[in-house]
């Protein structure tokens, strides 16, 4: 088992920690591991619905035929192509 050593401060009004103590006694949880617990899962929850992308069939089949497609650059990438091969060159 590992010690946890880092705290976490927060003040509340005095009906919400009632309410936290309630939902804790009703799970059993001293309240500090319910409190944890909860944050936890609201932490994973909003990181995930960061860093996942979820498309839709059409949208799949949009991003997989740009996959398939060829590279094709426009002027102004064409022309920063060019600079930076010039710049390389030397």
């Amino acid at each position: 088992m590992t010690t946890a050593t880092a705290r976490l401060d927060l003040r509340l009004e005095a009906r919400d920690k009632e309410r936290i103590a309630k939902a804790a006694a009703l799970r059993g949880l001293p309240v500090s591991s319910f409190v944890r617990d909860a944050v936890l899962r609201e932490a994973d929850t909003t990181i995930a619905a960061n860093t996942v992308v979820t498309l839709s069939a059409a949208e799949s089949r949009r991003f997989l035929d740009a996959l398939d497609a060829p590279f094709v650059p426009n002027a102004r990438l064409k022309q920063a192509m060019d600079a930076a091969a010039r710049l390389t060159k030397r």
